[in-house]
């Protein structure tokens, strides 16, 4: 079965060259040739992965990428390459960091970029574009345990690895009341000491990540006397 990309991009020549490349190798591409017109597809038909070319004539890549990962259901889950001519290592940190899979520079050799599409349709669930195991989501919070992300809107929250691995382990036990004992137990591979007589500080700085307000936090409850909870309904 041909798996169906959805290429955003102004540059009508690279695009028929990329279509005419991937129809070669079991791709059947859908060219849309700016953001609103790659919107509207993507409203009314489902794709396995999206080529996105960041400097677009009517609206910024970057904000385009937040505003597909935010806005579009089942299809924020699609796989997306970027494609741009600019180099610059910070916005290629940025693309990913909103949600991107991948990134290619122009000029780009056509069998870099087959083996790039290859790669990433791998990598999510069952190659193509269903929804990721690897995320969690509760509202406007998501939880990339593949990438080990946690984001607020589609935008990055800082944290630790000892406090990404505490946060995702009480996600997948959302709306379970778990004592420190347990918090330790579930977060493997790590020293204990890491988190002895010291749960409440890393909590407190997830709190501080992930909260809109800290001091009156409603994703991670205190429970007194038994320990925390995530909750499982967040508001959007």
């Amino acid at each position: 079965m041909n798996r169906r990309l959805l290429m955003i991009e102004d540059d009508r020549r690279l695009a028929t060259m990329v279509r005419d490349f991937l129809g070669q190798n079991g791709f059947t591409i859908t060219h849309a040739e700016d953001a609103q017109q790659g919107l509207a597809t993507l409203h009314q038909e489902p794709f396995d992965l999206l080529l996105l070319d960041l400097m677009l004539p009517d609206a910024d890549g970057l904000e385009l990428c937040r505003r597909i990962r935010r806005e579009l259901g089942d299809a924020s889950e699609m796989p997306i390459i970027m494609v741009t001519a600019k180099g610059d290592p910070m916005e290629r940190v940025v693309g990913l960091e909103l949600g991107a899979d991948d990134y290619l520079a122009k000029p780009f050799e056509p069998r870099e970029l087959l083996a790039r599409i290859r790669a990433v349709l791998r990598r999510s669930r069952n190659g193509g574009g269903q929804l990721r195991a690897d995320i969690l989501r509760f509202g406007r919070l998501e939880i990339d345990c593949g990438a080990r992300l946690v984001r607020i809107d589609g935008v990055v929250r800082s944290m630790t690895s000892y406090q990404f691995d505490l946060t995702a382990a009480m996600a997948k036990s959302a709306g379970r009341v778990l004592s420190r004992d347990q918090l330790m137990n579930l977060v493997k591979g790590e020293p204990l000491e890491a988190f002895d007589r010291s749960i409440d500080v890393h909590i407190a700085r997830i709190r501080a990540a992930i909260e809109d307000d800290p001091k009156h936090p409603r994703r991670i409850v205190t429970v007194r006397g038994a320990g925390y909870v995530f909750a499982k309904a967040q508001d959007e």
